[in-house]
Formats: C-alpha cells, structure tokens, sequence
C-alpha cells in the first residue's frame, strides 16, 4: 500500500485533485466527510457545545458550522486555543476511522488483492500530523488570486478568506516536506492541464518497487 497525502490551502484544488485520482482508481479517505459522522455522535457533539456554548447549536439540533468557524479561525491567540480546543475534540475520533479504514484495506491486501494507492484528504494534514504516514506528500499549488475568486464562489468573505489562510499558515513548516517525497501539483489553471499533471504523476506512483 501507498498513502498520498494532499498537502494544500483551502480552495487549492485538493478535492479535484483527490477526484482525478479516485479515477485513476485510488482509494481516497476523506476527512472532512469523517469529520461531520463524528459530529453526530452525540458525546462529540455535546463536548463541542460544551467548549463552544450553544450559540452553535441549530435549530434541527445539529451544529452550526459557520458560528464554529467564527471562533476557530483567525489570526489571534483565542482563535489558535480554539482551533486547538476543536481539534482535540474531533481528530482522535477522525484518526481513529482513518486508521480503521487504513487497516482494512491492508486486510484486503493480506486476502491477496493487488496492492492499493490510498490518498488521505485530510485539511492541516501536515499541522496535524499525518505527513509521517505518508508515502507521497502531494503539494497542491494555485494561484492566490484563482484561490481568492473561488472561495467568493464559497461565499466567503475577505476576511473569512484570510482567517482561513490564517490558520493553515500558523503551524505549517517547509521542513515537514521533505522532497524526496514531495511532488507537485498545480491545480490553478482548467481541469485539463490539472489533469495532465495528476496522469503524469500517477504513472510515477505506479511505477514505485513497492507496489509490486
């Protein structure tokens, strides 16, 4: 098995990106989808009203996801004790069913199944510390301009945008990408020249002794 990590801003690209390489016939795990199956588990959601208060709680019960980011992302100190206050909550329940689908899978190989390509979609991913168990730490690229005109589609504000780099940028480090393992997508141009890039490196991943 091979484990691609994507590595990216918000509005990079990652999730094409991840879709270009499901195509490819990749398995991809998806954090963000296993982030919000934690978030309905009751004890999770109550320790997330607990520390957030009930100004993030819906009117159906649920959570309100842009009242939470109100306080979560930012550039000041109460924002990153937040942010961290969050993470705590969620990423042990999110690592522990990336590592039970990671399991599986290896089960899968075990049972004589070709080898997989597994690609961890997983926002922070190298804040959080995943690059460790990544094969293939995989750059997305883009313009900051193109990632601004996307995130307006988004609805976000400026300032929105900036509270999001903001937080992306607080604990990422050049040095948690070492470039033996590093490669490089540019996901700012039209799907086409994306998708040249992602055939491109996809045949190099296949081509690694270890899938043998």
């Amino acid at each position: 098995m091979i484990v691609i990590g994507l590595v990216g801003q918000m509005a990079s690209g990652k999730s094409t990106v991840a879709r270009m390489l499901a195509e490819h016939g990749a398995e991809v795990i998806d954090a963000d989808a296993l982030a919000r199956d934690a978030l309905d588990d009751p004890a999770v959601r109550q320790a997330v009203v607990d520390r957030f208060g009930r100004g993030v709680v819906a009117d159906d019960g649920g959570l309100r996801r842009d009242r939470l980011a109100e306080q979560v992302f930012g550039s000041t100190a109460d924002h990153a004790a937040a942010l961290a206050a969050l993470e705590a909550i969620i990423h042990p329940e999110v690592r522990h069913r990336i590592e039970a689908r990671l399991d599986a899978i290896r089960s899968e190989e075990g049972c004589g199944n070709a080898a997989a390509i597994v690609v961890l979609d997983v926002p922070l991913l190298v804040q959080v510390g995943w690059a460790d168990r990544c094969d293939v730490l995989m750059r997305i690229v883009c313009d900051d301009a193109v990632r601004a005109n996307r995130l307006v589609a988004r609805n976000l504000s400026a300032e929105q945008q900036r509270q999001r780099d903001a937080a992306w940028s607080r604990d990422f480090r050049e040095s948690d990408m070492p470039p033996e393992k590093t490669m490089t997508v540019d996901a700012g141009g039209d799907l086409a020249y994306t998708r040249n890039q992602v055939d491109l490196v996809w045949e190099r991943i296949r081509s690694r002794p270890d899938l043998g």
